[in-house]
């Protein structure tokens, strides 16, 4: 078998080593296969899991990933980033507990052992829409996001960043309540904790110096230990890369352009390992302002200046420089849904050169939620089951519909597609 994409240095006909399993502190995933968190908007108005929550997470379940890292909970009302979006709280967490038992039960029956269950724990930030409208919180002001200077009174203050981590940490509780395996503290795609990793022109304690802008993601990921097990593993989804330009990206050079930086990234990593995290899920980009950073496309709401797998090749070279740096710490790299029925052989070449631990996929998994049932079983991923990248799971997600696959699930998707997104009999 040829490498079709030779600009992306990572390839291996045999995909045997996404069978393995691997260690995560005291737990274990039965193979190195993710569903990544891939939100569907379609919970209830009081947060919980949806009748089409159920069934993308049902269908998840019976398709065999080693892991599945559940999409964004708010940690409070006003921090959800749509009125449907997950919210955990001490009145839903029996609707929690179901989800759970529904993903071990499903997996159970294919005939898979029970995945591992991350769930996501956010703070939608500048993103936050709890009623429909946006009521944006912001970290600092920024012009490449802002067109025209938001009200100063959308920054956060310092005394609100204090009250936070206690919020993260009794989401957790309540997840390991609940059964899940872990919480994700996110700090990705420039939600509230990543925008505060490039806070360099806020003042305080939570801007300047990368102690400062680091400073709550720390906070909440040890007060989410402190409240949980030792077993419950505590993680993030980090960017290790905005794509945007210094004084307001992450991870990019501070002598003006685009080029990746990792040197602050590194020290990061450097310093949640020592604190103790066991696992790390490694993206970049924002999907609202540059998604070809993140999730490259064929087509979508703009043309890039770059090739789609230029987009693919950033993500998984720069996630092997960190996996390389910390060959002790399981890295997921994310990107590869763009290469379709390709994606496992280029996954299967990374982490076989040491680029990473775990292979992380998104919109494919809304496309082929059975992605991984092929791959374990040694069969070819069907290119007429794989995900397209027409971006019309993102146009559902922007016109406030749920999101799914509108090519692939189109008894579901497509109606809702034509109604939201078209305007069709409206």
């Amino acid at each position: 078998m040829i490498n079709p994409y030779p600009e992306i240095p990572f390839f291996s006909e045999d995909c045997s080593v996404l069978k393995k399993p691997l260690a995560v502190g005291l737990k274990a995933a039965p193979d190195r296969l993710v569903c990544q968190p891939m939100e569907g908007c379609d919970g209830t108005a009081d947060g919980r899991p949806g009748e089409l929550t159920l069934r993308k997470y049902q269908r998840l379940a019976a398709g065999g990933s080693g892991l599945i890292w559940v999409e964004a909970t708010s940690i409070s009302r006003e921090a959800r980033a749509n009125p449907r979006q997950l919210w955990l709280t001490q009145e839903n967490k029996e609707s929690f507990k179901q989800l759970v038992e529904l993903i071990h039960t499903s997996a159970e029956k294919a005939g898979f052992e029970k995945p591992l269950l991350i769930l996501q724990v956010t703070h939608s930030g500048r993103y936050a829409k709890p009623d429909g409208t946006p009521k944006p919180i912001i970290a600092y002001h920024n012009p490449i996001f802002e067109k025209e200077p938001l009200p100063d009174n959308c920054i956060i203050s310092d005394d609100e960043l204090d009250a936070m981590p206690e919020k993260f940490a009794a989401t957790a509780r309540l997840a390991e309540e609940c059964g899940f395996d872990g919480v994700d503290i996110k700090a990705c795609h420039r939600y509230l904790l990543c925008e505060l990793l490039s806070a360099f022109t806020r003042p305080g304690k939570y801007g300047g110096c990368l102690e400062n802008r680091t400073r709550l993601l720390f906070d909440a990921m040890e007060a989410a230990r402190q409240s949980c097990g030792s077993d419950f593993i505590v993680t993030s989804r980090i960017n290790v890369y905005d794509g945007f330009p210094y004084p307001y990206g992450f991870g990019v050079n501070e002598d003006g352009g685009l080029e990746v930086d990792l040197a602050e990234p590194i020290q990061l990593i450097e310093k949640l390992q020592k604190s103790g995290v066991k696992l790390l899920n490694i993206t970049m980009g924002n999907p609202y302002v540059n998604p070809h950073v993140n999730r490259p496309f064929k087509t979508g709401a703009y043309t890039p200046e770059e090739k789609a797998t230029e987009g693919v090749r950033r993500m998984l070279e720069n996630t092997a420089v960190l996996q390389k740096k910390f060959p002790d710490l399981p890295l997921i790299c994310s990107g590869i849904s763009y290469l379709a029925e390709n994606a496992a052989h280029v996954a299967a070449g990374l982490i076989e050169n040491g680029g990473a631990a775990m292979a992380g996929f998104g919109r494919l998994t809304l496309a082929y939620p059975d992605y991984a049932k092929d791959i374990l079983r040694e069969k070819s991923l069907e290119r007429g089951k794989c995900c397209i990248a027409c971006s019309k799971c993102s146009e559902l997600m922007r016109a406030g519909s749920v999101a799914g696959c509108v090519v692939r699930d189109s008894e579901v998707y497509l109606p809702i597609y034509k109604r939201d997104v078209l305007k069709e009999g409206i």
